[in-house]
């Protein structure tokens, strides 16, 4: 993250038997454990679209199918004590290989050596007294989507 700069972010939302894939993270400074999708920051000259499809490759070694924009969000955070704002595109897409489906978590790392895993969680473990869904406003535009509101 660099102070005083927004960063514009390409994730993607994949979805199977009500459950969704999410890597894991945890805040120090918040003492919080807090779920995000997958994806990464777009690079000059490339679409958003194309983005979650190259961070899906790099994280976990999957190929997506069919990226649908879904929305675009706007998070402004505070992240390990510093403050963060991102512009985020939605993509929601699906796994390549259907056997990737019934792999139950998958372990990556990040560029800079971070090592996160990526697991299928329902949206009803997230909310309030739960772990967060992040970025801010995530879990409402899922939630009424999955009711048809969206």
């Amino acid at each position: 993250m660099k102070p005083g700069k927004v960063r514009p972010l390409a994730l993607a939302i994949i979805r199977h038997n009500r459950r969704s894939l999410v890597a894991e993270g945890y805040d120090s400074v918040k003492a919080e454990h807090y779920y995000r999708p997958l994806g990464g920051a777009i690079e000059f000259g490339e679409s958003a679209a194309e983005t979650v499809v190259r961070e899906l490759r790099e994280e976990i070694g999957a190929e997506l199918r069919d990226p649908r924009y879904l929305g675009t969000l706007e998070n402004i955070f505070t992240y390990d004590g510093q403050r963060g704002h991102e512009i985020i595109m939605l993509y929601e897409a699906a796994l390549a290989d259907p056997a990737s489906y019934a792999q139950e978590s998958f372990e990556s790392r990040e560029d800079d050596e971070t090592e996160f895993r990526a697991v299928w969680k329902p949206l009803a473990d997230f909310g309030p007294g739960r772990p967060p869904l992040y970025p801010d406003g995530l879990l409402e535009l899922l939630s009424a989507a999955a009711e048809g509101k969206g």
